[in-house]
């Protein structure tokens, strides 16, 4: 039986347009795949931030960060948590992962055109040890335009293959099968849907309009993972995050449904760490949705007071922007499915951002005159919007009316007006002299002492009930699914292995289908800027392997 192809790759994501990239440069001959119209060719990294980890970097040393290869592995550690049998294979992805962000990362794509805004971002700041989780130091680089400038040069690869014919862009084909010939995963077969106008990331047509079945050599698994199925999601919901959430927010759209992941399963390959997720707590419904609860993240600076759902500030350290997943587990075990953020006008017009390509169009479209804007009085366009239209935020002069709202808002009296004032007021005396028991207090100020914060990130400190900060506004959080965490296991050359370990001839696999990379690079916790990269690195090293396998 003859080939189609060389190589057949499933996902147009950012990991398969990596992989095909490759490929590419191999000189081999590729059929892409996705379910999707042309139009969603990037897949999830179109809507993203576009932030990387990277570690030493010539934008940390303008910033006088101190970052070394060791700190980072040291950091990656304590976050991860391997503790498992099967973490064989993910610690050794870290490992090289780790030595990719310290090396030739920024210079591999600096080559390619890609660019970072100059101020480094702190996430995931942790706030236990020193061998806890978090990062000890500022690594999140914002891409120059975000998610879109970071898939433009993958594309550009890939599309100036087809132009020479190495390429197949194969989309509306939805994979529903792999089988073998000879004991090798050669033949992947599907259904041919019919054609979408659909614009991207909105559901499109799930109407069937024809089969296929195709022949390659290797095939590439890139196909991501299960946030957008939430049944999924909870059917692997860890009983160490508590009870999963009756009500969750999709930060990826419906198509992202892990149907993919059972197949290669099906097919023979091991998934593990299927248990190991992340997502968001501070995610907001959007008020102009693209795919069904469509949920958006704030990403924010530290000095909201962060509020459970009756009113009681959170433990530390979960502040804004330090320990996802701890916040997470105790969000779950309070019985509510939602937390608040206070604040008031002055912090919000410093300290909020929200995730995703679409929310930064300054940061997107390239303009350094919109970014400068940023500086001037008033928030941010995108988050004004919201303000304005969005139907978790609350803005008001006094407290009595947004403890009113905000329970209006649940439909439930569950914040008593006194309690709540007097944490505010608590609060509100840390702040008044040098010296504070607060940790909160402490991380806002030792936040300012890092320039990137001190610029763009972090207000000063004052009070919340200071008149002339205001007015109060109160936002309610709810959980936004993101990534998956675990996936099909793969070895360092991203050979998808069988139960026995051993690998199951003809299928790699890459991107959030692997855990980025091992089936689960960040064992139980990312330190952030770490997704795109593992799709990237991930990618790129199934596309190097699977040209080196095939004759």
């Amino acid at each position: 039986m003859a080939y189609d192809a060389d190589v057949i790759v499933i996902g147009a994501g950012l990991a398969g347009l990596a992989a095909t990239a490759e490929l590419v440069d191999a000189g081999r001959k590729v059929i892409l795949l996705d379910q999707e119209p042309a139009q969603s060719l990037g897949g999830q990294a179109h809507w993203s931030f576009g932030g990387l980890f990277l570690v030493n970097s010539p934008e940390q040393r303008r910033l006088r960060i101190r970052d070394s290869h060791e700190l980072a592995w040291q950091d990656w550690l304590g976050t991860a948590g391997f503790d498992r049998t099967e973490d064989h294979w993910p610690r050794k992805w870290a490992e090289a992962y780790v030595d990719f962000a310290a090396g030739e990362k920024r210079s591999w794509l600096h080559g390619q055109g890609v660019r970072f805004f100059p101020v480094v971002g702190w996430a995931e700041r942790g706030g236990y040890d020193a061998t806890g989780h978090g990062n000890s130091v500022p690594r999140f680089h914002i891409t120059w335009g975000t998610g879109p400038g970071l898939v433009a040069p993958f594309e550009r690869r890939v599309r100036a293959g087809a132009a020479r014919g190495l390429v197949e862009l194969r989309f509306r084909h939805r994979v529903t099968g792999l089988s073998r010939s000879a004991g090798s995963v050669d033949t992947v077969s599907g259904e041919i849907l019919e054609p979408s106008d659909a614009e991207r990331g909105r559901p499109s047509s799930r109407e069937v309009a024809g089969a296929f079945e195709l022949r390659a050599q290797a095939v590439i698994v890139t196909s991501g993972g299960i946030g957008g199925n939430h049944d999924l999601v909870r059917a692997n919901w860890p009983e160490r995050l508590g009870t999963p959430p009756r009500r969750m927010l999709s930060g990826v759209p419906a198509h992202v449904d892990g149907k993919m992941l059972g197949i290669a399963e099906a097919a023979g390959g091991r998934i593990i760490n299927r248990d190991r997720m992340w997502h968001y707590t501070e995610g907001i419904d959007n008020w102009n949705p693209i795919w069904p609860l469509h949920g958006i993240r704030i990403l924010s600076g530290p000095s909201p007071l962060w509020l459970d759902a009756r009113g009681k500030r959170l433990p530390v350290p979960l502040f804004p922007g330090f320990d996802t997943l701890g916040t997470l587990e105790h969000i779950m075990r309070t019985g509510h499915d939602h937390t608040w953020f206070v604040l008031t006008q002055k912090i919000i017009e410093k300290e909020f951002t929200l995730s995703g390509s679409e929310q930064n169009p300054d940061l997107t479209g390239k303009s350094i005159r919109d970014v400068l804007g940023r500086a001037r009085a008033g928030a941010p366009g995108p988050v004004q919007a919201f303000m304005d239209h969005g139907a978790d935020f609350i803005v008001e002069r006094s407290l009595t009316d947004l403890v009113r709202r905000m329970n209006e808002l649940t439909g439930e009296p569950l914040i008593a007006e006194d309690a709540l004032r007097g944490e505010i007021v608590a609060r509100d005396r840390e702040i008044a002299h040098p010296f504070t028991k607060d940790l909160q207090v402490t991380a806002i100020r030792g936040a300012r002492k890092y320039l990137g914060d001190r610029l763009i990130r972090t207000a000063a400190p004052h009070r919340l009930l200071d008149p002339k900060a205001g007015p109060l506004i109160a936002v309610r959080l709810n959980i936004l699914t993101r990534k998956t965490l675990g996936g099909l296991e793969t070895d360092l050359s991203s050979r998808v292995l069988a139960d026995g370990g051993e690998p199951l001839p003809g299928l790699y696999a890459a991107g959030e289908a692997a855990g980025f990379g091992g089936g689960g690079v960040h064992g139980y916790r990312s330190l952030e800027g770490t997704f795109l990269g593992g799709c990237l690195f991930s990618g790129r090293t199934a596309g190097r392997a699977a040209a080196r396998a095939v004759s």
